[in-house]
């Protein structure tokens, strides 16, 4: 597995928007990139960033900006602006060679899954699924950790007790993290809504990921957006019958952002009837609810789960 360089004071991250623009969200993002630069980073923004449509530019000239921040020696590190609904579409146009001859660390969630997918199994460089360069708040324990991690500090991440509703700014809800668990092995994930949509296409190279490091394990993680608890079943199933979960350890899943069902099943029925014997916990730090825990591809994760309270290390082997 090749890691790329951690962040420094002083280095440049470079911020491209392969899906949406933050036009609809620009306070948010000015007051996000603040925060980044009062941690010492400089802040190169590709000229589609501040668009305010779902589509922030055209396939290829979306694609060109990441490859060409990969070729660009000022940046060091690089962060998608935001998700959106329509990041698959730049794949074909990713320079692959570029990307392998100027590795950098990529960071982003929910569309940009993708790019992390293809980063981490069809090119065997480890890729963070944290925050987009305009989710940050400051002042906010996870994110600092997240600036601690992205810097090279592989601190431990601990669960914590309570989450921020989507429709509200207060941390109030109490949660635990279900079933415990203690497993071991190569990291591997993201938002399974954008997951589903990249199997078996050119874009990923899960199968020779899993068998490469079949030796440490696998252990998937899941963020799920907005996916009903039998579609969730349905795409489980279609990931194990694609030999998906073969030498896994293990399976996290985060809390659901919006839960639906048809009443069949819930979310637990899903991952237990799909899953069988392959051990799993649920209502994990991960993804779109907040808080979130910073995570990365293609490393060696330690995963404990003892009386509803998780810890989470990484080893870069």
């Amino acid at each position: 597995m090749k890691y790329p360089k951690f962040l420094n004071v002083n280095d440049t991250i470079g911020i491209c928007a392969l899906s949406a623009g933050v036009g609809h969200k620009i306070e948010d993002y000015i007051k996000s990139i603040d925060f980044l630069k009062s941690k010492g980073f400089n802040i190169k923004e590709c000229g589609n960033v501040r668009s305010n449509n779902i589509v922030s530019e055209s396939p290829t000239k979306r694609a060109e900006s990441l490859n060409n921040l990969y070729l660009d020696k000022e940046v060091d590190f690089i962060i998608c602006a935001t998700g959106g609904e329509f990041l698959i579409d730049i794949l074909p146009f990713i320079d692959g060679k570029i990307i392998v001859s100027n590795p950098k660390f990529f960071m982003g969630y929910s569309d940009p899954t993708s790019i992390n997918i293809l980063l981490t199994t069809k090119y065997d460089i480890a890729s963070i699924y944290g925050f987009n360069a305009g989710s940050y708040e400051a002042g906010v324990d996870f994110y600092e950790k997240n600036i601690e991690i992205i810097k090279g500090n592989l601190i431990t991440q601990k669960s914590y007790q309570f989450y921020k509703n989507y429709d509200s700014n207060n941390y109030d809800k109490t949660i635990f993290v279900k079933n415990d668990l203690n497993i071991k092995g190569r990291c591997i994930g993201g938002c399974l809504d954008v997951i589903r949509n990249v199997i078996a296409t050119p874009y990923e190279n899960i199968k020779g990921f899993i068998e490469k490091y079949k030796n440490d394990g696998i252990v998937w993680y899941f963020d799920i957006y907005d996916i009903s608890a039998e579609e969730v079943y349905r795409i489980l199933m279609q990931m194990k019958y694609a030999g998906y979960f073969d030498y896994c350890n293990g399976i996290l899943f985060g809390r659901v952002l919006f839960e639906s069902n048809s009443g069949f099943m819930n979310y637990n029925d899903a991952y237990k009837s799909a899953l069988g014997d392959i051990k799993y916990a649920y209502d994990f730090d991960i993804g779109h609810t907040s808080p979130k825990t910073t995570l990365i591809n293609g490393a060696i994760i330690n995963v404990e789960v003892l009386n509803g309270k998780s810890k989470i290390d990484f080893i870069l082997e």
